[in-house]
Order: C-alpha cells, then structure tokens, then sequence
C-alpha cells in the first residue's frame, strides 16, 4: 500500500516537470488584465444598479 502511495506521488510529480508553466511576466501581466476587468465589471454593475434604482424610484413614485 505504502509503495502504491509512492508511486503515485513519483508520477505526480514527473507529470507536474512536464507542464509548460508561464513565466512570472506573464503571471503579472495577466493578473493586471484580470484585476481591471474586476474593477471594469464593478463599475459597470455599479452604474447599471444607480440607473436601475432611479427608474424604479421614479415608478414607485407615481
């Protein structure tokens, strides 16, 4: 059992020096791209959520 375990975590880690892993510029660089997505997204959810909110206000009022 324990020599299964083993060999399981030899193949794990032969697999894992296999994989293409991206540079630390394309780490930081698509993690920029991500977090001003976030705050673009969060902007525009933002403003949908004011204009949303005064129409409804404007309706209930009538």
């Amino acid at each position: 059992m324990v020599q299964r375990i083993r060999e399981y975590f030899r193949a794990v880690v032969a697999e894992a020096k296999k994989v293409s892993w991206p540079s630390w510029q394309q780490v930081a660089a698509f993690t920029a791209l991500i977090l001003m997505m976030i705050v673009a997204l969060a902007l525009y959810l933002g403003l949908v959520d004011t204009v949303m909110r005064a129409i409804l206000s404007a309706l209930l009022k009538r």
